[in-house]
C-alpha cells in the first residue's frame, strides 16, 4: 500500500456528512428493546453510544409497522413513543461525536402469527412460506407459517408505511436512514421470483417486480435528501428461501435503476457469509466488487460481511469498496477503530449472548485502557 492509498482510516465524504473513518457499524439485531411497544431505551442508548466512534453507524433493523416485526423485542418506528425513544439513541451518539443512519425495515413473511397484530398471518407478496424460523420469545422458534398475500391497495400503504417511519426517524434526529432490501425480507421478497407470483404491477417482468423497492425508495427520498439514503442489498442470500433465479441479472437490474436516486450508498452484504456464519466456499461472482462499475454518480459503496481488518483494508486500498463494516467485531469491540488503529487485540465475541437478554452481551465489552487508545 502507497502512502497516498486509502485506507480504513481515510476520511469520507458521504453526502453532508464527513465521515472520519470508513470503518462502518452494520445493522445488527440484538432484541433488546423495552416492552411493551417495542421502544428504545436508555440501555440500547449506551451501546450506541459506546460505538460511536464508527465512521458510520447504520442501526439494527427497525420496522416500519406493526406488521413489520419478525423478532421479539425489536425496536420499532412506526409510533410517536418509539420515535422519542431513538431520539435517545440519536443525542447519545451525537453527544460522543458520532453519525447514525436508521434502518428502515419490514420483514415480510418472514415473521410468525405470535408476532403479529391480533395474531393474523404475516403478510407477503404471495402466499408462500419462506424457510426457516422466527424468534418468538426468548429461546423459542417457530417454523414460518404461509403469509397473506398484500392487496393492490395494501401495497401502496405499505410504502406510505416506509414514509412515515422515514419521517419519525428526522424527527427522532437521525442523519439519514438505510433501506433494508436484503437477506429474504419484505423487499427481496419483490424482487425474487421465488417469493413473488403476482400477477398485478408488482410482479411477473423483472421491471415489476422491482417497482416496490423503487416505490419505496421514492417515497423516503421525498421525506430525505437522497444523499441521506442508502438502499442494503444481498445479491448472494439464500435465507428465507427468497433468492432470485437470476441473481445476478436481478440485482443489476435493480442497481441500474436505483442509480437515478442519487443515494449516498449501496450497501452489500458479501457472498462469503450466510445468516451470521462464514462460508468456506463461495460464489465470488456475487461478490460487491462486480455491481462496482454499474454504480454511477457520487453514489458510495460499502460491503459487509466475514471482513478481517486486513481485508477491509486491501478491498478500501483497490478501490473496490469505499468503506467495509464489521458486524461481529464491533459487537464485541466497542472502540473497534482504535484497537484496529492499534494493533490492539480483539475482545471475542459471546454468540450466546447475540440475541435478547440485558446488559450481558450487549454493554459489557471492556473498551481499551485509555493510555492504551492514545497508544
Amino acid at each position: 500500500m502507497t502512502m497516498n492509498a486509502k485506507n480504513l482510516f481515510t476520511p469520507l465524504e458521504l453526502g453532508p456528512l464527513s465521515l472520519p473513518n470508513r470503518i462502518l457499524m452494520p445493522p445488527l439485531t440484538r432484541m433488546r428493546a423495552h416492552m411493551p411497544g417495542n421502544i428504545p431505551w436508555e440501555l440500547n442508548a449506551e451501546y450506541y453510544r459506546q460505538r460511536a466512534s464508527a465512521g458510520l453507524i447504520i442501526t439494527e433493523g427497525t420496522p416500519v409497522s406493526p406488521r413489520g416485526h419478525g423478532y421479539y423485542h425489536t425496536p420499532g418506528i412506526h409510533t410517536a413513543a418509539q420515535a422519542a425513544g431513538w431520539q435517545l439513541v440519536t443525542e447519545a451518539v451525537h453527544a460522543a461525536g458520532g453519525r447514525i443512519f436508521l434502518q428502515l425495515w419490514h420483514v415480510g413473511r418472514q415473521s410468525h402469527n405470535d408476532l403479529q397484530p391480533g395474531g393474523e398471518a404475516p403478510v407477503a407478496p404471495s402466499a408462500m412460506a419462506g424457510s426457516g424460523q422466527a424468534y418468538v420469545a426468548p429461546g423459542v422458534l417457530k417454523d414460518y407459517p404461509v403469509p397473506r398475500a398484500l392487496t393492490t391497495r395494501e401495497v401502496a400503504a405499505t410504502v406510505e408505511e416506509f414514509r412515515h417511519g422515514a419521517e419519525l426517524a428526522k424527527r427522532a434526529g437521525f442523519d439519514g436512514v438505510e433501506l433494508h432490501g436484503a437477506n429474504g425480507y419484505l423487499i427481496e421478497q419483490f424482487l425474487s421470483d421465488n417469493s413473488n407470483q403476482r400477477t398485478d404491477q408488482y410482479g411477473g417482468s423483472l421491471a415489476n417486480r422491482t417497482r416496490f423497492l423503487l416505490e419505496v425508495t421514492e417515497a423516503v427520498t421525498s421525506v430525505w435528501q437522497p444523499d441521506r439514503v442508502g438502499v442494503r442489498l444481498s445479491p448472494a442470500n439464500t435465507y428465507g428461501g427468497s433468492a432470485p433465479g437470476d441473481r445476478p441479472g436481478t440485482y443489476r437490474h435493480a442497481v441500474q435503476e436505483l442509480n437515478r436516486f442519487g443515494l449516498a450508498y449501496l450497501h452489500f452484504v458479501e457472498p462469503r457469509v450466510a445468516g451470521n456464519k462464514d462460508l468456506l466456499h463461495f460464489d465470488d461472482a456475487l461478490s460487491s466488487r462486480h455491481f462496482k462499475s454499474l454504480i454511477t454518480g457520487d453514489t458510495k459503496l460499502f460491503s459487509a460481511g466475514g471482513h478481517s481488518f486486513e481485508s477491509g483494508q486491501a478491498a478500501v486500498a483497490a478501490g473496490e469498496v469505499d468503506a467495509v463494516a464489521f458486524g461481529r467485531s464491533f459487537i464485541a469491540n466497542p472502540d473497534l477503530p482504535r484497537r484496529f488503529a492499534t494493533g490492539a487485540p480483539l475482545n471475542r465475541y459471546h454468540r450466546e449472548t447475540f440475541y435478547g437478554g440485558a446488559e450481558a452481551g450487549y454493554t459489557d465489552y471492556p473498551a481499551l485502557p485509555a493510555q492504551a487508545a492514545r497508544a
